[in-house]
């Protein structure tokens, strides 16, 4: 575990995804995208019918987030993580098809994901439950991209700076949720 945070910026590579441990403090820069559980439903049937996916998401990270609108003056509301483990259905695929490398979100992951992340080289992020307007103010910048339809919980392409997370499941495996 690192005492200072490592600054990251995506696309984030497999090699420096490996390189990260449980208990790692991260601050993220760059472009991330959103997803709940309805956008992963859409991109696992695109992968299914073999079609494009919306949006690139190779060697990229997926924020489980359906922001609320935002106020005047700022460029979202309120983003505070969702339940990671309503994706658990879904990303497996999008790590081994779609070449995803990070997840942020929040709560534990089932077995599958965690044997999808070694195989692959993933990583899952913990933002800090409760604080979705401290974490909206290191968004700089948010448009929706797909599924338009589905409202907040629409694919945004967010711009983020010195997001802060913890690595809470690392790609050899370690887990804060295991540790005693």
């Amino acid at each position: 575990m690192s005492e200072t945070a490592i600054s990251l910026t995506t696309p984030i590579s497999e090699a420096t995804a490996r390189k990260l441990r449980a208990g790692d403090r991260v601050l993220l820069s760059g472009v991330i995208w959103t997803g709940r559980d309805a956008a992963h439903k859409r991109l696992v049937a695109a992968l299914d019918a073999g079609e494009p996916l919306p949006v690139p998401l190779r060697d990229q990270v997926i924020y489980f987030v359906g922001p609320c609108p935002a106020p005047p003056g700022r460029v979202i509301g309120s983003a505070g993580p969702t339940t990671s483990g309503r994706m658990d259905a879904y990303s497996p695929r999008l790590l081994w098809e779609a070449g995803l490398r990070g997840m942020i979100g929040k709560g534990e992951r089932g077995p599958e994901v965690t044997a999808a992340m070694r195989e692959c080289g993933g990583i899952y992020f913990a933002a800090t439950g409760g604080a979705g307007a401290l974490i909206a103010r290191s968004i700089v910048k948010a448009e929706v991209v797909a599924y338009e339809d589905l409202g907040p919980e629409a694919i945004y392409r967010l711009e983020v700076k010195e997001l802060p997370l913890v690595v809470a499941i690392d790609a050899q495996g370690g887990n804060l949720y295991e540790r005693k």
